[in-house]
């Protein structure tokens, strides 16, 4: 059925968008709030100082990082929860911990992953069978982007919507955390997403392009500056 407007959209679509979007939300229970993963300890060394700093840390990050990776994994595991493809989800989960490359990045991917395992256990029906899922993979433990990807299956989404939505996601806890540990000004903060906002669709074409054998984790400074974050003196974030 379309709306009576014009528009046609279903209105299963509408609530897959929705979905996304609450997914991505900062108000998700997962403590992503409380990671800066290696920036605050690139602020502490002086390798970002600024706004324009910031916003080219993240790009850099963005790109180098996490499209190459954490995005690459969640665009192979959603396809992979929706086929019910246990095997493909544990080998995803286990190069998600394998490649993390300082136990403050581990430890995250744990907490985080765990987290998302209770939010869908407390939504009960509402979830959709998503705990149920998660729980039949036997995940020990789920990594974030596994376990999101899990919840992001359950969306009545495409695959490139999905991976827009996590990956801004991931923008708006790292602008929030630039803000804090700069510090910047909420203006600030705004440029910096809607800067991040045009470097985001092409990560996302990148890691949906991606085979398994071109998949990668490879972040030298950012791993030496979490290694470091470890045992710095004064820090607000848990990486």
């Amino acid at each position: 059925m379309t709306t009576a407007d014009g528009a046609g959209e279903p209105a299963r679509s509408a609530a897959g968008l929705l979905q996304i979007l609450w997914l991505a939300s900062p108000a998700l229970p997962v403590g992503g709030f409380s990671y800066s993963e290696g920036l605050e300890a690139a602020v502490d060394a002086g390798l970002v100082t600024d706004e324009q700093s910031a916003a080219n840390w993240l790009a850099d990050q963005l790109h180098l990082g996490l499209a190459r990776a954490d995005l690459a994994v969640v665009a192979q595991a959603i396809p992979a929860w929706r086929r019910n493809d246990l095997e493909r989800i544990r080998a995803l989960n286990q190069w998600m911990l394998q490649t993390r490359e300082t136990l403050e990045f581990r430890l995250q991917s744990e907490q985080m992953g765990r987290s998302l395992l209770e939010w869908s256990r407390q939504l009960g029906e509402l979830g959709n069978g998503v705990f149920e899922q998660l729980q039949a993979a036997r995940l020990d433990p789920p990594t974030y982007p596994v376990a999101c990807a899990c919840a992001a299956a359950h969306a009545d989404a495409s695959l490139r919507d999905c991976l827009l939505g996590y990956a801004f996601g991931w923008t708006e806890n790292m602008v929030q955390a630039a803000i804090k540990s700069v510090p910047l000004g909420q203006s600030a903060g705004q440029r910096m997403l809607a800067r991040m906002a045009q470097q985001i669709p092409g990560a996302v074409d990148h890691a949906l392009a991606l085979p398994d054998e071109r998949r990668q984790a490879f972040t030298p400074l950012l791993a030496i500056l979490s290694a470091r974050h470890e045992t710095q003196y004064s820090r607000l974030f848990r990486s």
